[in-house]
């Protein structure tokens, strides 16, 4: 909620709503980049490069109509996952895959911890820009908790084995800093969530 608030201050908005439905986007497969890869700066294509430091859940079991109760019987492991964002891109073209699917915009790492040996409902989630912590929260705070997101997402649609699911991100994010804090090349990116890791990676010019 507090990720939902910074964003709409943003554009003016002094009263946000918790959103009915969870918002469902896709990250094209080349996006994805391991830990201690380096990200494009994207110079030229975008001025506002940013992070969002996210829980993923790695399907394990094929399925759809998911149920809520049973939903994390369907979970493989746990790991780590780095939303980068080209933000005017987001909101140009109206749905978000455009900024959302940019070349090497999703690191997950450092690696996968099997379901059942870490309660990921209930831990600490983080992120430092440069040493500078950006991001603190726990995702106990998630609007839509990952049972409610697989059940909702596998609604006449089947969840498959490796399919990753990326969960939303807690506030602190560089647009929405005054001023505002995005990405650029030298920046280091630490992504944390207690019982998994910490994710790193590097902006570089391509």
């Amino acid at each position: 909620m507090d990720h939902v608030a910074e964003g709409d201050r943003t554009r003016g908005i002094t009263n946000s709503e918790l959103p009915k439905y969870p918002q469902f986007f896709t990250k094209a497969p080349d996006t994805v980049i391991a830990h201690e890869d380096w990200v494009p700066a994207h110079t030229g294509v975008t001025e506002w490069l940013d992070y969002e430091v996210e829980l993923a859940a790695i399907i394990g079991k094929e399925g759809a109509n998911i149920s809520r109760e049973d939903a994390l019987s369907h979970v493989f492991g746990w790991t780590i996952g780095n939303d980068i964002t080209g933000r005017e891109l987001q909101r140009r073209y109206g749905q978000w895959f455009k900024g959302k699917s940019l070349d090497r915009s999703c690191p997950l790492g450092p690696w996968i911890i099997p379901a059942a040996e870490l309660d990921a409902l209930n831990t600490g989630i983080r992120l430092w820009i440069n040493g500078e912590k950006r991001q603190d929260s726990h995702t106990s705070k998630m609007i839509f908790d990952v049972k409610e997101i697989i059940h909702q997402l596998s609604l006449g649609f089947t969840l498959k084995p490796g399919d990753v699911i990326i969960t939303g991100t807690p506030e602190g994010v560089g647009y929405a800093m005054q001023p505002p804090k995005t990405l650029k090349p030298g920046d280091v990116i630490e992504a944390e969530i207690d019982g998994i890791g910490r994710l790193r990676n590097v902006v570089k010019e391509a």
